[in-house]
């Protein structure tokens, strides 16, 4: 199924080293070519800086992206579809994408979170370091949104290969591997998902 460019989806996400940020490229690119019209969006930086600066992929990694907006509440509202991405941290979603999460009261209360679809994707430094944990903690904010979940599920060949039914993911072996092409297919899948229902959605609401 293709969507038509009236759909429109945001993927917010928050990278320390920039495994994440590839994923949420791959997210976004995999919108926009099904149909989507799409704004890449990361969140503030909340670490204070000594700490950044002590880490040279950290403070390098938050120099590239300097270019990339940072994410508000009005992506969200102007969202049909949102992706969420973030590194694991102690099986939960980072703070600073959980920070931002928490500053959106006033959209969830007013009801303008209501039935928009999400989608999510993570890394992980080890393989067993809480990919579906994280995913699945992240979801608890959609479901008290009233908000739409849509997975990759096993719904194409290298999805059993890949293995994560919940959302797009990757181990990086603590940041020495970057994201393979199999890790960014997935988060590609699960953003092109997030498209069709959303585009179905609009076409259902007339």
């Amino acid at each position: 199924m293709n969507a038509t460019n009236d759909v429109c989806v945001a993927v917010i996400y928050y990278s320390a080293t920039g495994t994440t940020h590839e994923m949420a490229k791959a997210a976004a690119d995999g919108a926009e070519k099904a149909g989507a019209q799409t704004r890449l969006r990361r969140v503030p930086e909340l670490a204070p800086q000594e700490a950044i600066e002590a880490n040279e992929d950290w403070a390098e990694h938050l120099e590239q992206v300097s270019d990339v907006p940072e994410a508000t509440l009005d992506d969200l509202e102007w969202a049909d579809g949102v992706l969420f991405g973030t590194p694991t941290r102690f099986g939960n979603v980072a703070a600073q994408l959980k920070q931002f999460i928490d500053t959106t009261g006033g959209l969830w209360q007013s009801g303008k979170l209501t039935d928009k679809v999400f989608g999510g994707f993570v890394t992980t430094g080890t393989e067993h370091g809480g990919h579906e944990s994280t995913l699945l903690t992240l979801f608890n904010v959609i479901y008290h949104w009233g908000g739409i979940v849509v997975t990759p599920g096993y719904t194409e060949d290298d999805q059993f290969v890949q293995g994560n039914p919940y959302g797009g993911s990757h181990t990086s072996q603590n940041g020495e591997i970057p994201p393979d092409e199999k890790a960014l297919a997935s988060a590609a899948l699960t953003a092109r998902r997030v498209v069709d229902a959303a585009s179905a959605l609009k076409r259902a609401a007339g």
